[in-house]
């Protein structure tokens, strides 16, 4: 979800490796060990929760998280939590990152000294203040000395159950003056008074239990801003408390983290045209090391980051498989021994990585999930190293167990072929066909080509690292994760349909276990599988009669049908969606209470705060009623109302307009309209692709491959230079030109002069953007408050900016 901005949409997400913690204080306790968890917040909204590592005080997490982050914040913070013997949580300290600074962490492994957490600091929110100096002459006439203010305190009147409260409240200081009076239209104070003057605002959540009030945030304003006009009005953000304290020196331990935050600001789409049109014609350069999309994936200093804005770029317009059957053509023309095809990092080898893990995402949650899920929850022992053995356990059952597991998986994948996707099963058949037209001697190239990514670089990684694939929420422990590696060795050498099985092994059990696997009707049936997703004459893929799950988990529902507010209507509930229908029941596994068939969402939106004073609301609309559902945070929302769109995209009844507030005490509260049947007031926010596998916005690929290019200009012009040396010079090429692949130098040089000069002119609009926006950008209102360092920051470069463009 993008934050509007004139102009443009920027777009805003993170990635997160949350690694481990380490030298956490002992608990005051025998055992002096914690349980910890570690939570992500936007600000001081949670969005994540790991996993709880018990008796550790350096506990290891290794947990992912990725999110689209759908409003602006200031923070990215983490806490570090310790639950006790009775569950109940505490907070050891947490890690605060300033947005501004986190370019400064980017994409490197970071340790994180934590910090002490008080009430006085943890504040959020803005204030909008008004100053107004007037003058007042007393009935004597007298006028003080000094200038001076009464040091006094006055109170607003509290306003219930809401987070954007409107006081609209009037109060007076008296204020008085040097004799020394000439009147003007405002008062024109001395400097070294009004600098120890100040209004001082202090926000309280009033509480009627016996701790007081709690603390929400302070501003202090001098008055000297009263110097320029006897009216002053402007937004603040609410600031920590300034106690006299300083912070405890105790070392609470350190937090190892990986942050890679991305804010694309993408204009319109006219404005990719060129770049875009260079880009998606590349299948069709010849040779393909002359394309704008080959080229990228040789100025980029990975070739991971090429490929995935370039894959969901081509995914969206339809042109991955051409694109890749022509770099993968152009490697395998170059590989000289078929038993190393396709095992390098190249361009085609992380393109079809991308190309799997974006469309083949729904096939591994077909294919691999429900078998995970029992592993996972049955903990059977399937250790069969014999040094790893515990007490109790016996080897031969051990090894009985990982090997109903393996069959078990081996037979799902190798029936599941009429389910994969056939993007993949398009690319499969053009890797088959030009290995075998390369090694034409080698009849088993065409099997190899094909499973050395099917099993070795889709299957096997998921079942090693579920929780990376969304199979399982979180990391497992160590005993689930000791058997899922075992499972993932014996699959992927099950599918390598190497010669030599048992060798492949380092380890003598493995091989020992290998055994079992050593019979002809394993290698047959990898070779009917590879065969039936390779081939150019298959059918199309059978729908799939099982539902496919999409989302579930707990989310709070307003009973349906109730017009009149009260909190019992509110009730906590396991919420699934699958492709077929969207049901709720009281906990996972039980029946469901209510089903709506996908057919019957006719729309999908968010619900205006104010209807129930509740935060992260959205309606589900059906034809007779909507369902009010309250998600756990922001985020969440955001996903659920994501996929609930895409998978009702197609019904025909969808709405163009709904109500964005909801219908209570006999009238809808956005319009007032009395009858509950009246058709909406507001339109249907903007539809989203059908594909549930694949919602990719073009635009913003385009202008993330453009940064690329950007950022990568100074080898766009050493790969010019080169081109134009191998034209004119035939004998050894100087070593800073040659890590770059160029088969033509003419045409690779036509398609650089072409890619600078779409980048130079990306360059200059949004450098006429930035000096567009610092013009009508006023610090002070609401969108930017004062206190806002980033954006003081901003304010300064482009000053700077201004000054030397002059």
């Amino acid at each position: 979800m993008a934050v509007e901005e004139e102009g443009l949409r920027v777009f805003q997400s993170v990635r997160i490796k949350i690694g481990e913690a380490k030298n956490l204080p002992s608990y005051p306790g025998p055992t002096k060990m914690r349980d910890c968890y570690c939570t992500v917040n936007l600000d001081q909204e949670e969005v994540f929760r790991t996993k709880i590592v018990e008796k550790s005080l350096c506990p290891f997490y290794g947990e992912d998280f990725y999110c689209e982050i759908p409003r602006t914040f200031r923070h990215l913070s983490f806490y570090i939590f310790d639950r006790d013997v009775f569950r109940r949580d505490s907070i050891i300290g947490k890690v605060a990152i300033r947005k501004e600074d986190l370019q400064k962490y980017h994409n490197r492994d970071t340790w994180f000294q934590l910090q002490h957490v008080d009430a006085d600091s943890e504040v959020q929110g803005k204030v909008h203040l008004e100053l107004r100096l007037s003058e007042v002459i007393t009935d004597t006439g007298a006028v003080c000395h000094k200038l001076a203010t009464r040091s006094e305190a006055k109170k607003t009147k509290v306003k219930k159950k809401t987070n954007n409260p409107q006081f609209d409240e009037v109060f007076y200081f008296e204020v008085t003056r040097p004799c020394s009076y000439s009147r003007k239209s405002h008062f024109d104070f001395e400097e070294e008074d009004v600098d120890k003057l100040e209004i001082r605002v202090d926000l309280w959540n009033a509480s009627n239990l016996k701790f007081g009030d709690e603390f929400l945030g302070e501003l202090r304003i001098p008055l000297k801003v009263l110097q320029q006009s006897s009216c002053y009005e402007a937004w603040y953000f609410l600031q920590p408390r300034d106690n006299g304290k300083s912070p405890k020196p105790d070392d609470l331990g350190s937090l190892r983290l990986n942050v890679v935050y991305t804010e694309d600001h993408v204009f319109s789409s006219d404005y990719y045209s060129p770049l875009r049109d260079l880009l998606l014609k590349s299948a069709d350069v010849e040779p393909v090391s002359a394309s704008a999309a080959h080229i990228l994936g040789e100025v980029c200093r990975e070739k991971q980051e090429a490929a995935v804005p370039l894959v969901r770029l081509l995914l969206h317009y339809g042109c991955v498989v051409p694109f890749i059957s022509a770099i993968a053509s152009a490697e395998v023309k170059r590989t000289q021994d078929p038993n190393t095809i396709f095992r390098g990092n190249s361009l085609a080898s992380k393109c079809i990585d991308e190309t799997m893990k974006l469309a083949g995402m729904h096939y591994l949650q077909v294919t691999l999930k429900p078998v995970i899920e029992e592993i996972c929850q049955s903990h059977r022992p399937c250790e069969i190293d014999p040094v790893k053995l515990k007490d109790g356990e016996n080897l031969e059952n051990n090894m009985e167990n990982l090997r109903q597991y393996v069959d078990r998986i081996f037979t799902i994948i190798t029936k599941s072929g009429v389910s994969c996707p056939t993007v993949m099963c398009d690319i499969f058949f053009s890797l088959r066909e030009a290995a075998a037209k390369r090694f034409q001697d080698d009849l088993d190239v065409r099997y190899t080509a094909v499973s050395s990514f099917i099993f070795l670089r889709f299957f096997a990684p998921a079942i090693l690292s579920p929780s990376l694939f969304q199979l399982t929420p979180h990391h497992t422990d160590l005993q689930t994760s000791r058997t899922l590696t075992l499972i993932s060795k014996t699959i992927q050498t099950l599918g390598s349909l190497s010669k030599s099985k048992s060798a492949s092994f380092k380890e003598s059990y493995m091989a020992t276990f290998y055994e079992f696997f050593n019979e002809q009707k394993y290698a047959d049936a990898v070779k009917n599988f590879l065969d039936l997703i390779s081939s150019s004459g298959r059918s199309d893929p059978r729908s799939i009669e099982q539902p496919i799950l999409l989302k579930e988990g707990f989310m709070i529902k307003r009973a349906q049908g109730r017009k009149r507010f009260g909190m019992k209507n509110f009730k906590k509930r396991w919420f699934r969606l699958t492709n077929h229908e969207f049901t709720y029941q009281k906990s996972k596994g039980d029946q469901p209470l209510c089903c709506i068939p996908i057919e019957n969402i006719l729309a999908v939106e968010r619900l205006e705060e104010e209807s129930f004073r509740m935060k992260n609301m959205f309606q589900v609309i059906q034809p007779e009623r909507a369902l009010y559902i309250q998600a756990n945070n922001c985020v969440e929302a955001r996903d659920w109302i994501d996929v609930l769109t895409k998978v009702s995209q197609r019904n025909q009844q969808r709405l163009s307009v709904y109500h964005p507030a909801a219908y209570l005490n006999g009238h809808w509260l956005c319009c007032r309209a009395s009858s509950d049947m009246a058709a909406g007031c507001s339109p249907c926010t903007g539809g989203l692709p059908a594909n549930i596998q694949l919602d990719i916005d073009g635009d913003r690929e385009t202008e993330r491959i453009y940064s690329l290019f950007s950022s990568y200009m100074g080898k766009l012009e050493k790969m010019q230079e080169a081109c134009g040396s191998r034209s004119v010079y035939d004998g050894p090429e100087q070593e800073e030109y040659s890590t770059f692949l160029i088969d033509d130098p003419q045409e690779t040089y036509k398609t650089l002069r072409q890619v600078i000069t779409s980048v130079v002119a990306l360059e200059q609009e949004h450098a006429q953007h930035r000096r567009d926006k610092f013009k009508k950008t006023r610090y002070g209102s609401q969108e930017h408050p004062i206190g806002d360092k980033s954006f003081q920051n901003y304010i300064r470069q482009q000053s700077e900016v201004s000054t030397h463009s002059m």
